[in-house]
């Protein structure tokens, strides 16, 4: 009896999941449109030298934007935003200037001594002591910043790290060690909390790196446009070597080396006073800068207050400022990507133009300036043109052109990030679309909350999956040619960056057509 009732489970088991699995051939024709014919075409125009590597603000970027939203247009899409494929986003560029860096009367070099971002208030100091805190932690095991009043002072600080003498920490008095080492913006939080006027952070590998990047380092930081400055930006943060931190310390016979050795040896504070003369002018040039999110949109029919996202940057890092190749192409990066979404856009169109279009509608979203920090995707998910609680899902591409180191034997793969993070409907959803259409081999690698490069927070679908909206990021991996100018169209696998794209658009088509939306039912880092 046991036995029989087992085997019937199964059969049923069995029927139904081939049921769900069964190819729906309507579905089939339209994923016949994304092609790499033309997909090789809009590729070819994306990431040629006329579009100067598509950087954000820059003419080459304008030029993408408007091919976008041609294609857009020839494809039927509506204009969502007044009657416009443009979604103004609100940007400015920052540069930062120094009048003066004096330490007793002696210059320091912005970029050779010391480095800093964008400020959002102009700095004048001019003090004869700066306050010395150590490590800058306060903890009930030890506080750099018990009994030491820093408001309104010039305060200086290691810039990472904790106590620890032979590999044990103070702090934690384990081999483990504290929040204060994984957290880098805590000891930072907790200073800004105390009012200082400015704080000087000693970065023992800033002298390294300003050689490595000092081209880049001292080009002009674009960012949002903010209603009101960010707490964060209350009290600026200088990085300064630790050359320069001996400059400010000569007054106490002592070198910054030794007195971090003497903490970490100690476990004790060496907080101190410094009679140091110290005078620095410096604030910011703001423009604002010219730059648009490209959106088409398809109404959906008895579901169509619901509404699916497609998303890709389109923007790329611009000119090689050396060498004979003068352009950052960007084909894979995310030339890819851009060109899945508009492939997507002619599948679902030209289904609704035959009377199959979704249930649920559609945005078209290809965003600016993730290259600069998400910031596209992030001007969007603040400024929405469709409600956010309306919006089911983003599936968002970035990199689907190339085959990295790993998969060179085998390129039929792809890596999939977040499915499962949010919502387990959306991901069964995507494996039953894999399994039923595409049959790729889907890495999870970068899903894993513990691997290192962190990528579930590094592209637009993030903006999205804050705001608790269900994801998927699709992605090629990392190849010997990201960000450099050896990302060209003639190294694009175009049968895998069409798979890749199917793979999406059978998810999506899946999602919009369905009775019902993912429940967002888990919430996993």
């Amino acid at each position: 009896m046991i036995k029989k009732s087992i085997a019937i489970g199964i059969l049923i088991s069995a029927l139904s999941v081939g049921a769900y699995a069964q190819a729906d051939p309507v579905a089939q024709k339209y994923g016949s449109y994304i092609d790499t014919v033309s997909a090789r075409k809009h590729l070819s125009i994306l990431a040629s030298d006329e579009f100067e590597g598509r950087e954000t603000g820059k003419p080459g970027a304008a030029k993408a934007a408007n091919y976008i939203a041609g294609e857009f247009k020839k494809l039927g899409l509506v204009p969502p935003v007044n009657n416009s494929y443009f979604q103004k986003v609100g940007l400015e560029e920052k540069a930062l200037k120094f009048k003066s860096f004096l330490v007793n009367g002696k210059p320091l070099f912005f970029l050779q001594d010391f480095y800093a971002r964008s400020i959002a208030k102009p700095v004048n100091i001019n003090t004869s002591e700066v306050v010395f805190v150590g490590y800058g932690i306060s903890d009930a095991k030890y506080d750099d910043l018990k009994g030491i009043d820093i408001k309104g002072k010039v305060v200086m600080v290691i810039n990472y790290g904790e106590p620890s003498k032979n590999g044990t920490f103070t702090v934690t008095g384990s081999k483990e060690n504290s929040d204060w080492s994984k957290n880098v913006n805590k000891r930072f939080e907790l200073l800004r909390s105390k009012g200082p006027a400015l704080i000087l952070a000693v970065n023992e590998r800033l002298a390294s790196h300003l050689q490595t990047n000092k081209g880049h380092l001292g080009e002009p930081v674009l960012g949002l446009k903010k209603e009101q400055p960010a707490t964060s930006e209350a009290t600026p943060i200088i990085q300064i070597t630790s050359t320069a931190a001996d400059k400010f310390l000569k007054p106490t016979g002592r070198t910054f080396a030794s007195i971090k050795q003497q903490i970490d040896n100690s476990g004790k504070p060496a907080s101190q006073k410094v009679k140091v003369k110290f005078t620095t002018s410096f604030g910011s040039q703001t423009k604002d800068v010219e730059a648009v999110n490209v959106m088409g949109y398809l109404e959906g029919s008895d579901l169509k207050d619901e509404v699916l996202v497609l998303s890709a940057h389109y923007d790329h890092v611009g000119m090689n400022p050396a060498g004979p190749d003068k352009v950052f192409n960007g084909a894979d990066d995310d030339g890819s990507g851009t060109t899945g979404v508009i492939e997507l856009a002619e599948a679902f169109s030209q289904a609704k133009k035959e009377g199959k279009g979704p249930r649920r509608s559609i945005l078209f979203l290809l965003v600016v300036g993730e290259e600069k920090g998400l910031l596209g995707s992030e001007w969007y998910s603040d400024h929405p043109v469709f409600p956010l609680k309306n919006t089911i899902t983003d599936l968002n591409i970035d990199m689907i052109g190339r085959v990295d180191p790993t998969h060179k034997s085998d390129p039929n793969y792809c890596y999939l990030i977040g499915s499962d993070k949010l919502s387990t409907d959306l991901h069964k959803i995507s494996e039953n679309a894999n399994s039923t259409y595409t049959n790729l081999k889907i890495d999870y690698k970068y899903n894993d909350p513990n691997d290192p490069e962190r990528i579930y927070y590094r592209s637009d679908h993030y903006n999205f999956a804050k705001h608790g909206i269900p994801i998927i990021f699709y992605f090629n991996g990392i190849h010997e040619d990201y960000h450099q100018v050896g990302d060209e169209v003639s190294k694009i696998d175009f049968p895998m960056l069409v798979k890749r794209a199917g793979l999406v658009y059978y998810t999506a088509w899946d999602l919009v057509n369905r009775d019902k939306a993912p429940v967002v039912d888990v919430h996993k880092d």
